[in-house]
């Protein structure tokens, strides 16, 4: 089987890149093993919120000279700041031809409210979720937040209290219970936040949500609800929204992400769009390097048919995915045998205080400036690793995982294109 360039992995990095070589008429192949990370995730994009030293940055662009002073190895430094910021601009785009309606700016950060009524500063998030400026606050001076009877993945009293403290804004706290969601409410193991939205999207049920909304809400001025709504696209909220007469949004809830997976669905729609093929549930095992370069990838699924392909992405993951693997001989990558910087010691991968900085989450593959992936020191000619699976950055501490994933899925892109259309 051939295609211009084979993606191994289907999380945000893998796909923005098949995405953006399919756009230039790239025949992409994506081998994806299973859920990505982005069906955990709150659907918010981070593109810098903090430098290893600990500042904060309102401003990541700004910031990018002084990340490189600190950190040579992140990603963006090997990219270079003055790419970093066009490409950071080709990605909100490339979100926006996915579908994707977001919120938020490359030039200064925003807060997001958390499902504990906090706020973290991010770079785009998606218009259900409610946001306010660095040095603001939100638009409304009373919030109803309204849980679902029976949903334990979101605690509507916490995240009214944090809100109280932080934003001195008025709460009420009050459950959601519709007969709809009876059947699935008489099975835990059910009752989460997807299969719910399977039922609240229905049209059906839209009314009889809407007037226990509003009756539920009182005065306030504006409605929280856990993100349980919406599975496919924002039609179900709008008109929900509209029904109400008041702002309805949105807060993330815990695994699996109703506003996470509808981005991953997304990218995979837009893909095929543009005549992508996905390979979902299979996993590259092995493959063939010849004089520096790739030149068959072995799955699961396919067995000894080969997968050929000009160029070869990188974008696996990280121990999470098994992008990387971990035993007691050390960290390694395990299809390419790849060089992955780590530390040598066991002790050192990790700090006893859970919300220190854990060194382990900066451990990965090694790249050059091209992000080319390094094996035994020499960059192999036609592999490149982006994402989760390279090293040199904190994705949480730092507040840039969606950021180098986007960045280094367009840069590769680039550099993909580039090297094609050399003689």
């Amino acid at each position: 089987m051939r295609f211009d360039v084979v993606v191994i992995g289907g999380g945000l990095a893998g796909m923005a890149c098949a995405i953006g070589l399919a756009e230039q008429g790239k025949r992409c192949a994506v081998v994806s093993s299973g859920q990505s990370a982005l069906y955990f995730s709150s659907g918010s994009l981070d593109l810098l919120a903090q430098l290893p030293d600990g500042t904060p940055v309102d401003a990541p662009l700004a910031a990018l000279p002084e990340l490189a002073r600190q950190a040579p190895r992140h990603p963006y430094s090997l990219i270079g700041a003055e790419r970093v910021a066009p490409l950071s601009d080709q990605a909100a785009q490339l979100l926006q031809r996915c579908g994707l309606n977001l919120q938020g700016s490359n030039e200064r950060n925003h807060l997001r409210i958390t499902p504990l009524g906090t706020r973290r500063a991010t770079w785009l998030s998606p218009q259900a979720i409610p946001v306010t400026p660095l040095a603001g606050e939100l638009p409304w001076e009373s919030v109803a937040v309204i849980g679902i009877e029976g949903f334990l993945d979101f605690q509507p009293q916490l995240a009214a209290d944090s809100l109280m403290q932080a934003l001195r804004v008025r709460t009420e706290v009050n459950g959601l219970h519709l007969p709809a969601l009876d059947r699935l409410r008489n099975n835990p193991s059910e009752f989460r936040a997807v299969n719910i939205a399977r039922v609240l999207d229905l049209p059906e049920n839209r009314m009889p949500m809407a007037d226990e909304l509003r009756r539920l809400a009182g005065d306030a001025e504006a409605i929280f609800l856990p993100a349980c709504l919406g599975l496919e696209e924002d039609a179900p909220l709008l008109a929900l929204q509209a029904a109400v007469g008041k702002p309805v949004r949105l807060l993330p809830t815990l695994p699996p992400s109703v506003l996470g997976m509808r981005l991953h669905q997304a990218l995979r729609r837009r893909l095929q769009q543009l005549g992508g093929v996905f390979m979902p549930g299979d996993r590259v095992l092995r493959a063939d390097i010849d004089a520096g370069r790739v030149t068959g990838l072995y799955t699961r699924n396919h067995g000894d048919i080969p997968l050929q392909a000009q160029q070869v992405v990188l974008a696996s993951g990280s121990f999470f995915s098994n992008g990387l693997a971990a035993d007691f001989d050390g960290v390694r990558e395990p299809v390419f045998g790849l060089d992955v910087d780590s530390q040598a010691d066991r002790a050192d991968w990790s700090r006893s205080d859970l919300f220190a900085p854990q060194p382990y989450l900066q451990f990965g593959v090694r790249t050059d400036g091209r992000l080319r992936a390094l094996r035994r020191g020499e960059a192999l000619t036609n592999l490149y690793a982006i994402g989760a699976v390279t090293g040199g950055y904190d994705p949480l501490r730092q507040g840039c995982g969606a950021g180098v994933s986007l960045i280094g899925a367009l840069h590769v892109a680039q550099q993909i294109a580039a090297e094609e259309e050399r003689p």
